[in-house]
């Protein structure tokens, strides 16, 4: 008989069973929240029999620079993480959409925050992923309470675990309260994000977004829009203050990311945003976003790397330097 195939991790350097890819519960970053992360989406092309990782070598750039804000290390180069995704990918073999979440984590047992004389190592899984917002058309949002944690505190620009406490609560006040999801504000009382995704505003066929200055994650998605709107739709992106009022007046309001993918806001704090329903604008870069990202857009080929048509052999895992 036919044994089930395990779903494989990568864990201390190997590709195991992710049943076997377990941390103690004494481990560091289990405690303090100190690892850092990214969260990678591979798209499924059901005609090609194809999967295309999206801006994969983006996302362990931006990675490198969390390691580096929270003292942590890596035995790996880019290019090397970049090769053990795709290997993980083709050894696990799925046929559908799939999200790939890699981690660099202190790995030391003991009571105490500090992050000195304390040893680093990356581990990543995979798990099939499809809507974020399970196919709602529009989303209806509040204004969250909380505020978006400082650079000065915890940086939003590194991936760290610990900051996500932060969107917990902002996210499930808001579903508590009835809403889909929400907007954060820095504390200087401007727009910064949603719970964990980039923000685009249109006004008078304008886009609008918040800068990197308002506590944002220097969102991937939220970049590769400002370029290909530009190139496809002929849509500026200016990156400026947004105060919140500004959000009631809209003529559309988008998230974006690697999550949430392109995702139109129809209310905020029970206002209608334009007439209630997904905007023009917000429909066209969302189909153009999905487009590039399964391949369907040659252009944007350069943003894709392709798991299943790799002539490489098997990935070998560097020793440890």
């Amino acid at each position: 008989m036919e044994t089930e195939k395990k779903t494989l991790a990568f864990f201390k350097g190997n590709f195991v069973p992710i049943e076997e890819a377990n941390i103690n519960i004494m481990n560091h970053s289990f405690m303090y929240g100190t690892a850092v992360f990214e969260g990678i989406r591979a798209y499924w092309n059901e005609k090609e029999e194809e999967l295309y990782v999206f801006r994969l070598r983006e996302h362990f750039e931006r990675m490198a620079d969390s390691v580096k804000i929270m003292y942590l290390e890596t035995k790996y180069s880019v290019d090397e993480l970049c090769k053990i995704t795709v290997e993980l990918l083709r050894r696990n073999a799925p046929r559908t959409d799939t999200y790939v979440r890699p981690a660099a984590y202190k790995t030391v047992h003991r009571v105490g925050p500090s992050l000195d004389n304390n040893p680093s190592d990356i581990c990543m899984f995979t798990v099939p992923f499809g809507d974020y917002f399970h196919g709602a058309e529009g989303l209806k949002v509040q204004v969250s309470s909380w505020r978006r944690v400082e650079d000065n505190a915890i940086p939003a620009r590194a991936k760290i675990v610990g900051a996500y406490a932060n969107t917990a609560l902002a996210k499930t006040d808001a579903v508590m309260a009835g809403f889909d999801e929400c907007i954060v504000l820095s504390e200087n009382g401007h727009v910064s994000e949603g719970s964990a995704m980039n923000l685009f505003m249109v006004k008078r066929g304008q886009l609008i977004t918040t800068p990197t200055t308002e506590n944002i994650l220097e969102g991937i998605t939220r970049g590769s829009i400002m370029e290909f709107a530009e190139a496809e739709l002929g849509l500026k992106t200016v990156s400026r203050t947004v105060d919140r009022s500004e959000l009631y007046t809209a003529d559309e309001l988008f998230f974006c990311g690697t999550g949430a993918q392109i995702a139109p806001i129809i209310e905020v704090d029970k206002r209608p945003i334009g007439d209630g329903r997904a905007g023009a604008i917000s429909n066209q870069i969302k189909d153009a976003y999905i487009s590039i990202c399964r391949g369907e857009n040659v252009k944007y080929h350069k943003w894709l790397t392709p798991v299943n048509s790799k002539k490489t052999s098997e990935t070998k895992i560097p020793s440890k330097r």
